[in-house]
């Protein structure tokens, strides 16, 4: 999941980097819908009617956090591009994400696995294969309150083809220059070619086993949307006045009505919820179920994205998801994401729960509340500790210490 770091290098020597504080409240938002959805399985409550619909489909979660990432990570390589800011090597970007995905993800994994009664007699290759993060694309299924974390491994996949990724589009499409038009060309592209293992996954490639359909391919477009939109804002940010690409101006025009987008976004999502995005029940979707399911969940990730990436800053919109308890959540769900489903999973085994017969309203509730103050222990003793040592050994010149940039999200 995207998490709370810089989105450049604090040795930038270009412009100074841009912050979007409203992403981090986005991705609180992101993760809560992901707890939403994971409790109205374990109540039964995706049986009620378009409700219980709507609260299935609140996995849009993952789609939100994957433009996200998308967009943050991909951004100091395109800065970079049009403005010669520098970025972290490689090596640190590596470095990076390990130190914030993993510390807590072997926490919680651990966690999982002696705490979870259903987990108890897990061999020594399970454990492994957990702890690797490779247990989707070796085991038939994930071990109990683990199965959120195939949408980690996805973009920890996306996380490990990006630099080459950025590669081929700053090297390859743009030839090296400034070519907003090629790179979105190319990115389009890249969609299709998505959507194209999205069909795939639900008829001939089904016999490479069931990690096919929740592989890094199928998703590539969400990723895609999220690089797009950085294109889009960093063409904004330094284009002349008035001749920026029409797309950047639209992207403003909606962006000037916040809640239009969000209003969208609930109208797609409702959209998603009929019949159009495939059952509710844990069962596989046709090709055609696939690519609705898709194409809808990026216009609603987008549409929620889009309004703290180019809108006004001074707005009461802009300001309410500015507000550091809101950010604070962001900055926190990380470890809610990972965290959540044992609290679920050891409440139904410990307080006799009834599966698929408990009230949903009640269950969210309490899950939510301890499982928010799991994440802050784990936020304040395992992320933030090892975070800071993402630039041990690394030298700051002294003379670019006032361009080093706020906290923002990748």
């Amino acid at each position: 999941m995207t998490t709370p770091d810089t989105i450049a290098t604090s040795t930038t020597t270009g412009p100074r980097a841009p912050v979007f504080p409203g992403l981090d409240s986005i991705r609180a938002v992101a993760s809560i819908a992901v707890v939403a959805t994971h409790v109205g399985f374990w109540v039964g409550y995706y049986d009620a009617g378009l409700i219980g619909a709507v609260v299935q489909r609140l996995e849009v979660g993952v789609a939100i956090f994957f433009v996200l990432s998308g967009f943050l990570l991909a951004h100091p390589w395109l800065r970079e591009l049009r403005t010669g800011a520098r970025r972290d090597s490689t090596g640190r970007y590596f470095v990076k994400r390990a130190l914030r995905i993993l510390p807590v993800y072997w926490v919680v994994v651990v966690g999982a696995i002696l705490l979870v009664q259903e987990n108890a007699g897990t061999s020594p290759a399970r454990w492994v294969d957990a702890l690797l993060m490779i247990d989707l694309y070796v085991d038939d299924t994930l071990l109990q309150s683990l199965t959120q974390m195939w949408s980690l491994a996805t973009e920890v996949a996306f996380y490990v083809v990006l630099p080459v990724l950025m590669a081929v589009l700053v090297r390859v499409v743009a030839r090296s220059r400034w070519r907003p038009v090629a790179m979105l060309a190319a990115l389009a592209v890249l969609s299709l070619a998505s959507l194209v293992w999205v069909v795939l996954a639900a008829g001939p490639l089904t016999a490479w086993g069931a990690w096919v359909t929740q592989a890094l391919p199928g998703y590539l477009g969400w990723f895609g949307a999220g690089i797009a939109l950085a294109v889009l804002d960093v063409e904004g940010r330094h284009a002349e006045p008035g001749r920026e690409l029409a797309a950047v101006r639209w992207c403003r025009t909606a962006a000037a009505a916040p809640w239009t987008c969000w209003l969208v976004a609930v109208a797609v999502l409702l959209v998603a919820s009929t019949p159009l995005g495939g059952p509710v029940q844990l069962v596989s979707r046709t090709a055609a179920e696939g690519v609705c399911r898709t194409v809808l969940y990026a216009v609603v990730a987008v549409a929620v994205v889009l309004p703290s990436i180019f809108g006004d800053p001074s707005t009461t919109y802009a300001r309410i998801l500015a507000l550091p308890p809101l950010r604070h959540l962001g900055h926190i769900s990380y470890s809610l994401f990972c965290c959540h489903l044992i609290v679920i999973a050891v409440a139904f085994e410990r307080l006799d729960l009834v599966l698929f017969g408990e009230n949903m309203l009640v269950v969210l509730v309490g899950v939510l509340a301890v499982s928010l103050v799991l994440s802050e222990i784990l936020y304040r003793l395992v992320e933030r500790p090892f975070m800071r040592l993402k630039d041990v050994g690394r030298r700051t010149p002294a003379t670019t210490a006032a361009e080093r940039p706020a906290s923002a999200s990748s």
